[in-house]
């Protein structure tokens, strides 16, 4: 049996959101492997590998630090997972794009991990982040995921958009079943996967607004893209258009949303058999 330390954040908390972390290593303690959470990087304990579960866009380089003291990890090489760094259809003033394009954060989940994190450490960061949520677009850099507004073209978007490092314009790429839009979620441990379909009436598919979801196989460009940013366990959520994929998102530490327990504890056991293959690698 192993011993798995996972490695969180030194201002967060393991047990505040619904990881899929959580589940996963609630499964394999019942196998009989041992799991210990570590706050920071002030403590290194040993283990047979090594967990980042860092909740961050871009990892502190103390963290990657301390992965490397350990003879195997889960994502101890995937540092940065921005838009910049994973969008392959990213808009510039001027690049000739005239299609429907979508505004997010450069960040992941909207900026909101980040804000909170700053949020914690001062009552001033606090206020800050509260007053910065009410700017216009052009001066936010935080925006709710299930916000992210969509323009018809570059032309319709805020100038100031264009100058705020904080937010990124993609190319609106939607891929749709009938009056449908579509979202595909791959969810990876090792070589355990489960791969979905979410179908929904809005163009952003987050949380509870699906109405149908099936079970679909994988594209190999999607492995490929997998293996070109190091992960070993996360989700990617993506669509096809015209036969190709389009990356949307990419989460080193997905959560369950609102699915119930009784709902993704079997998925969970499916995932959690792909530890063997990364102790093996």
């Amino acid at each position: 049996m192993a011993h798995i330390v996972i490695i969180v954040h030194r201002d967060a908390s393991f047990t505040e959101a619904e990881y899929f972390m959580r589940p996963l290593s609630e499964v394999w303690q019942e196998q009989g492997h041992r799991v210990t959470v570590v706050s920071g990087t002030d403590e290194f304990v040993d283990g047979d590998i090594g967990v980042l579960h860092v909740d961050l866009t871009v990892i502190p380089d103390d963290y990657l630090e301390l992965m490397r003291r350990y003879p195997k990890t889960i994502n101890g090489a995937v540092k940065d997972i921005s838009k910049r760094r994973i969008s392959g259809h990213i808009v510039t003033p001027g690049d000739g794009y005239e299609g429907e394009v979508i505004v997010k954060t450069d960040l992941n989940c909207g900026g909101s991990v980040e804000a909170s994190l700053s949020g914690r450490r001062s009552f001033a960061a606090r206020c800050w982040n509260a007053a910065r949520r009410r700017l216009p677009l052009s001066l936010r850099s935080e925006i709710r995921s299930t916000e992210y507004p969509i323009f018809d073209s570059p032309k319709k978007v805020p100038p100031g958009v264009w100058r705020n490092k904080s937010l990124i314009v993609e190319r609106f790429q939607p891929e749709r079943r009938g009056d449908l839009y579509c979202l595909r979620s791959w969810v990876f441990v090792g070589d355990r996967e489960v791969s979905s379909l979410y179908m929904a009436h809005q163009p952003v598919i987050k949380g509870g607004n699906f109405i149908e979801r099936i079970l679909v196989d994988l594209p190999d460009e999607i492995r490929e893209i997998r293996r070109e940013l190091n992960f070993d366990f996360g989700k990617f959520d993506y669509v096809m258009v015209d036969g190709r994929v389009v990356l949307y998102d990419v989460a080193r530490t997905p959560t369950l949303g609102v699915t119930p327990r009784d709902q993704y504890m079997p998925r969970i056991r499916l995932l959690a058999e792909g530890l063997d293959s990364l102790l093996k690698a």
